[in-house]
Parts: C-alpha cells; sequence; structure tokens
C-alpha cells in the first residue's frame, strides 16, 4: 500500500509543482521514487520529526502543499504539540503519511505500535483522517487529501496489502463502501482489517448469520448517513479496527448511534489493554484476540 501511494503522490506532484515530500529519515526503498524523479520538491530532515512539522508548517505559509512520511507513531503522539499549535490551528494544507499503522511494526514492541492515532488524530481541528483498506482507496485518498489545502492525515499499513476493490471503483472522503449486503449484522471495517472481516463474513455465512460488511475509509469526515442506516437495517452493529477500542472509530460509532436515539446490539474489535506490552508479529498479536466472527456471534 505504501509504493502505489508514494507513486500516486510522485504522479500527483509532478502534475502539481507546489506539492513537496518530507520524510525523517525514513522511507528508504519507498520514497527513491519520488526523490529521484522530483528532487527539488523532497528534502529528508533526518531525525527530527517535530523540527519536520514546523519545517512543513513553514513551507505551507509560504505557498506549498506539504506531505509528511514516517512510522505512524512517530509523527503524531511525537509531533502532537506541534501539529496541533503549527499546522491545524492556522489550518495549513500539510498531510501526514503516517506507515505501519495498528501493531504492523509489532516485533518492535509497544513505542512502534501505532494504536492510539486514529483518536488522537480526528480531535485536532480542521484535520481530515483516512485510513484505507487497500491501495485502490489508498491512491485515491492521498490525492482528494491534498487538494482538500488543509490539514490531513492518511494512515497507511506497511506492506503486501491485498488489492480488494476493483479499478475504477468511486472513492470518496467521507463515503462508505458496502462490500457484501445482509441483514443481521453489519461489520464496518476502518483499514486493512477489512480483508480479515470479508473472511469473517464468509465464516458467519456458513453458520447461516446474514452479515453486511461496508468498508469506512474515513473516519473524519465519518459517513454519519451510511452508520446510521446500517443501524436500522440491522440487529447488530460491530465496529473492526486495527486500533485502540477506546477513543477511536468504535468510539465514533457508538457516539452517532446514542446521540440518534438508535440501540442496536453493539460491538468493538480492535487493541484492547490486554495486548499493551506484548511484543510479536503483527498476526501473532492479532491472534491474542477475539475473532471477528466470534465478536460477531457474541451480539446474535
Amino acid at each position: 500500500m505504501r509504493n502505489e501511494t508514494i507513486a500516486a503522490l510522485t504522479t500527483y506532484a509532478r502534475a502539481n509543482p507546489d506539492v513537496v515530500l518530507l520524510t525523517a529519515d525514513l522511507g528508504y526503498s519507498v520514497l527513491e521514487q519520488f526523490a529521484d524523479a522530483l528532487p527539488n520538491q523532497y528534502s529528508n530532515v533526518g531525525i527530527c520529526e517535530q523540527a519536520m512539522v514546523g519545517i512543513a508548517a513553514g513551507l505551507a505559509l509560504s505557498g506549498r502543499r506539504v506531505a509528511l512520511y514516517s512510522i505512524a507513531n512517530f509523527p503524531t503522539l511525537r509531533c502532537l504539540e506541534q501539529l496541533r499549535n503549527d499546522v491545524c490551528y492556522h489550518n495549513l494544507p500539510v498531510t501526514v503519511i503516517s506507515v505501519g499503522g495498528g501493531l504492523a511494526y509489532g516485533t518492535q514492541g509497544y513505542t512502534h505500535h501505532g494504536v492510539e492515532d486514529l483518536g488522537i488524530m480526528s480531535m485536532l481541528p480542521n484535520m481530515s483522517v483516512a485510513c484505507p483498506a487497500d491501495p485502490i482507496e489508498a491512491e485515491a485518498l492521498i490525492q482528494q487529501l491534498l487538494e482538500l489545502r488543509r490539514p490531513g492525515y492518511l494512515r497507511l499499513g506497511r506492506s503486501g496489502e491485498p488489492i480488494i476493490h476493483e479499478q475504477g471503483i468511486q472513492i470518496e472522503l467521507g463515503r462508505a463502501i458496502q462490500i457484501k449486503k445482509g441483514k443481521d449484522i453489519a461489520l464496518l471495517a476502518m483499514g486493512p482489517l477489512l480483508t480479515q472481516t470479508i473472511a469473517a463474513h464468509e465464516a458467519l455465512c456458513a453458520k447461516g448469520i446474514s452479515a453486511s460488511v461496508y468498508s469506512i475509509p474515513t473516519l473524519r469526515p465519518l459517513d454519519e448517513k451510511t452508520v446510521l442506516q446500517a443501524a436500522r437495517d440491522h440487529r447488530a452493529i460491530l465496529t473492526i479496527e486495527e486500533h485502540s477500542t477506546t477513543g477511536g472509530f468504535g468510539a465514533r460509532v457508538a457516539d452517532l448511534l446514542l446521540g440518534n436515539g438508535l440501540t442496536p446490539r453493539f460491538g468493538k474489535y480492535g487493541i484492547t489493554e490486554d495486548l499493551r506490552g506484548k511484543i510479536g508479529s503483527q498476526s501473532w498479536l492479532l491472534k491474542r484476540l477475539p475473532s471477528i466472527e466470534d465478536h460477531a456471534l457474541a451480539l446474535l
């Protein structure tokens, strides 16, 4: 997903010379395609992420649109004050591209786990937050975030995410995509866990349970209309995210449902406190959680 995103960014920046890309000494084997094609629109600022955000704000105030690239926890948690005060407060056209969201860097421990970023970034003023499920979504969303000319956050997996959608599908910020249609439970997936969600749908169908599957590419703006309609059309709602179950996508959906007087059976699949401090591969860590299928069955 990250290679396809940078390829799309390179194509966009070639046609829009006001777009620049900054990295904090990361992205080797990924960013070379941009750096080689557009050396005057690229800079490695070194291992100083907070300064990178300040530089980005200065460039944005000078008329540039800036993309930042780093591992998920670094350009969010480490740079939170700079993003809040320098970028978001001034509503500047700076888009943060974070790679390795969730547990993608699982073997490097909790310091490299990006499991709070969606909640934190979605609380910042003027910030749009996108979390694509596959390269097709990512390629479309990076361009749309840049077109907004305001703060944006694009959360990617690490690598190897399969293509789920067909070419030509319409991907829009703030618009959900229905993948499967059912009537018993709606599975609302954000990010690359859409692959596992589709597998859970098949397993539920084998048990006689009719499940809908939605890809939710953007947390902010959230497709509130589709989420509310899903709650009206199904007995249960399960949100699925590779993020803390506190403060993320599931929490935002819960607030939306309660605020509109809807009370379907509701559950959240995501990172729980049991995984804090655990070290292992992404797949090993996710297997420590009850499966998406088990979460769905518990609601029905």
